[in-house]
């Protein structure tokens, strides 16, 4: 990989990203940031940026990206969102918010977080407390 200061300019933005959430940027994670984060907020899943990385020509395999996605969730740069049991969404978009899913195409949508009222939620187990609630509405065609 070529020295920081020669890294080009359209890498700052993510390279900078990473930095600042605490993960070295190899060429790898560099490159799928790029994918991810350049372009505004966004739902994807693995196999989607496996396809977008090998349209870019990378050379990276579904494991790797994988690996990345859960790194990036794990430091706060992603969420994941999961939909069903081995479906599983990584969202750009870490605000607090909710969504809708469109089960006939596999679609999500953003709800804002300050567009749903959930009330009555049950006391936290002792020991605990509530972290976030995360809404996923299911949508089918009428």
């Amino acid at each position: 990989m070529p020295a920081m200061t020669t890294m080009p300019r359209t890498y700052k933005p993510v390279l900078d990203r990473l930095s600042q959430a605490g993960l070295r940027p190899t060429r790898q994670r560099l490159a799928l940031a790029k994918l991810l984060f350049d372009g505004g907020d966004r739902h994807i899943t693995a196999e989607q940026l496996h396809s977008e990385a090998q349209i870019a020509n990378m050379r990276v395999s579904l494991a790797t990206v994988y690996n990345t996605l859960h790194q990036f969730t794990g430091v706060g740069l992603l969420r994941e969102v999961v939909v069903e049991s081995g479906r599983s969404y990584f969202d750009t978009n870490v605000s607090d918010h909710h969504h809708f899913f469109y089960e006939g195409s596999g679609r999500l949508m953003d709800i804002a977080g300050n567009g749903v009222v959930i009330s009555g939620l049950p006391e936290a187990p002792e020991g605990t407390r509530i972290a976030r609630v995360e809404l996923v509405i299911r949508l089918t065609d009428a």
